[in-house]
């Protein structure tokens, strides 16, 4: 009998209704934990759970938790430690006793003992029969959960500084945290996406300085940040030769590029017009820039914020409490916090007001946490910010603490490595665009070497972006956040190994099987899905109901390499099946059948992909 999809699955009833079709009538048991509605996995997960609490006589919240996704097929669909259940006794002997006591089914085949361990096999008809609906019949939605409903997150991410290139760490940023927003807005999450620039301090003073000495408003207006970069690295260049002449003997009192650069600061904290004017140019000129280059990378950030929006008040009122409560004492003139003082002995001491009274990083960042959390009231935030800043992070939120800002609990550091080599091939340290031209240009090239396929290709230029930004997006995915790694062009843009281009080409080349095979939709959605048998096409349909439980896990761990990895395994078990599980050429119900779980797994490896940032091309 065939399967059909049911037109939606948004409650316990909708799924025991599949149930009752596969002549499943007992009642569903229910868990808090479980959402049958969305994870097709915990359906077998509350069964099993139900049959272990009466076989051990365990709680059943202790049971539940117990059963474990496993990475390795091998050991199941599910795993339970027999430990974690904490009753006395032999595990081992305890895995065969259970393991004997446990009925015969129609959700898993025969469980089986392994040392001190149970693993249960889903049985490859039912799971079929229950995942392959869920999948075509949610589509975009499938994997997501509901754990957001009702919260509020705020991201900050990419921070990029106003006047400097968008290098490699801003990259990071800006990939790490537009994939978090993704991954939060997926489970239900009000995401509020901010980008905290670096716009304020004596740095604006070095440029304000330069740019009145030897900036062009024609090159301001063409392209600003480049401009602003050149005269920002003069102004160095030059504070730099001078900081030398002094340590020579030479007195430069008040006419150095530091001494003018802390003035202008000072013009501008003192909110003198014509300072804040010209600032306010380069802001805005910058901003506008900086929004083309995130348009390429389909990022769009809800707030533009930075450190000079923080308000004065605001600052005054948190060095009124540092004072009150003894967290801040004077140093030399200026204001600093001793944390070994507070009982933080690793952190040291920080400065949050200089002796002429002008404000750094830290103070900035302790009034802008309380008036993000005074007008957003968010249940999280998240800064996606280097490793190299963890040392800051540590003293924010242990001053939030100490200042009695509950609200520091909610706070998170998703902090990540460096990357080495970020650099042209001559060598020169770039923007974001140069290197997305270069690699996209690099994807071109690739592409061109198939004639063929190219000549199919409607907008190759555009697909070879697409593809370039994919690669880029999937060498920093791929390892952990807080690892290093170096930026590889040549590796990057390979069609092979765990690579971007080699996901763009899993996904084009399972719309081509569809275009070929030409099996109508609806027909595809009433597939006989007891027709899927073979050992790599079950394989694959374990792999795709693990998919809601990826994205739980990822939701706990934050790491974007959870997602990843789980992709290269799937394409590389989806690589594997293509010359046994074939659509084309096979007979009718069979085709149906095999379509179903393929258009199931470019669902799941779009859904993936568009969460990665990436956007899945067809053709290619």
């Amino acid at each position: 009998m065939a399967a059909t999809v049911a037109p939606s699955i948004g409650s316990i009833e909708d799924v025991q209704a599949m149930l009752n079709e596969l002549g499943i009538t007992d009642p569903l048991p229910t868990y808090e934990a479980a959402s049958v509605t969305t994870n097709p996995i915990d359906i077998f997960r509350s069964y099993i759970a139900e049959e272990m609490h009466k076989i051990t006589g365990v709680s059943r919240d202790i049971v539940y938790p117990a059963l474990e996704w496993t990475q390795q097929m091998e050991k199941g669909d599910l795993i339970m430690a027999v430990p974690r259940l904490r009753i006395k006794g032999d595990p081992k002997a305890l895995a065969a006793d259970w393991v004997s006591k446990f009925p015969e089914n129609q959700y898993i085949l025969a469980p089986e003992a392994d040392n001190q361990f149970i693993k249960f096999f889903f049985n490859p008809k039912t799971l079929a029969r229950l995942t392959i609906p869920s999948i075509l019949s949610k589509a975009t939605r499938y994997g997501a959960n509901h754990s957001g409903a009702g919260k509020k997150a705020l991201i900050e991410f990419s921070s990029v500084n106003i006047a400097k290139p968008f290098h490699a760490g801003h990259l990071r940023s800006t990939i790490i945290g537009a994939f978090l927003s993704n991954l939060y807005e997926f489970c239900d999450w009000d995401v509020i996406k901010m980008n905290y620039l670096g716009d304020w301090g004596k740095q604006f003073g070095l440029l304000a300085v330069e740019f009145e000495e030897s900036g062009s408003e024609e090159k301001l207006n063409d392209d600003p940040i480049q401009h602003l970069f050149e005269l920002y690295v003069t102004a160095n260049t030059k504070a730099k030769a001078e900081e030398e002449k002094i340590k020579a003997g030479e007195t430069l009192e008040g006419e150095s590029m530091n001494d003018k650069a802390r003035a202008y600061f000072k013009k501008m904290e003192d909110g003198e017009p014509n300072a804040l004017a010209l600032w306010k140019r380069f802001r805005d000129l910058s901003i506008i820039k900086c929004e083309k280059v995130y348009a390429r990378l389909n990022i769009k950030f809800d707030i533009y914020s930075g450190e000079s929006q923080v308000g004065a008040d605001t600052m005054a009122k948190a060095s009124q409490i540092m004072e009150d409560k003894g967290i801040s004492e004077n140093s030399e003139g200026a204001k600093i916090v001793d944390f070994v003082k507070h009982g933080y002995k690793k952190l040291g001491k920080a400065i949050i007001q200089k002796k002429d009274g002008t404000t750094l990083y830290l103070t900035r960042d302790i009034g802008a946490a309380m008036e993000r959390y005074e007008n957003y009231k968010f249940d999280t935030m998240i800064y996606v910010v280097s490793s190299q800043q963890d040392l800051h992070l540590q003293q924010l939120f242990a001053i939030l603490k100490l200042m009695g800002q509950d609200f520091v609990s909610k706070c998170v550091h998703i902090n990540f490595g460096l990357v080495a080599g970020m650099k042209t091939r001559s060598g020169e340290v770039v923007f974001l665009d140069s290197i997305l031209d270069e690699v996209g240009e690099a994807m071109h090239e690739v592409m061109k070497k198939n004639e063929e396929k190219y000549k199919q290709v409607e907008n190759p230029e555009e697909v070879a972006d697409t593809i370039g930004k994919s690669a880029i997006m999937i060498q920093d995915m791929t390892g952990k956040r807080i690892n290093n790694y170096p930026f590889d062009i040549k590796r990057m843009t390979s069609f092979e190994g765990d690579t971007g281009p080699y996901l763009q080409y899993a996904h084009a080349r399972l719309c081509s099987i569809l275009r070929k095979a030409n099996i109508p939709m609806p027909l595809i959605h009433t597939a006989d899905l007891t027709l899927i048998t073979e050992p790599q096409a079950i394989m694959l349909l374990r792999t795709l109901a693990q998919f809601p439980d990826v994205i739980t896990n990822t939701l706990k761990t934050n790491e974007p390499t959870t997602i990843v990895n789980y992709l290269f395994k799937m394409t590389q078990i989806l690589s594997s099946s293509y010359e046994v599980v074939k659509v084309v050429g096979s007979e009718e119900s069979v085709a149906r059948a095999r379509m179903a779980l393929f258009e199931s797994a470019r669902t799941v490896l779009s859904n993936a992909m568009k969460l990665l940032g990436l956007s899945p091309v067809e053709r290619m």
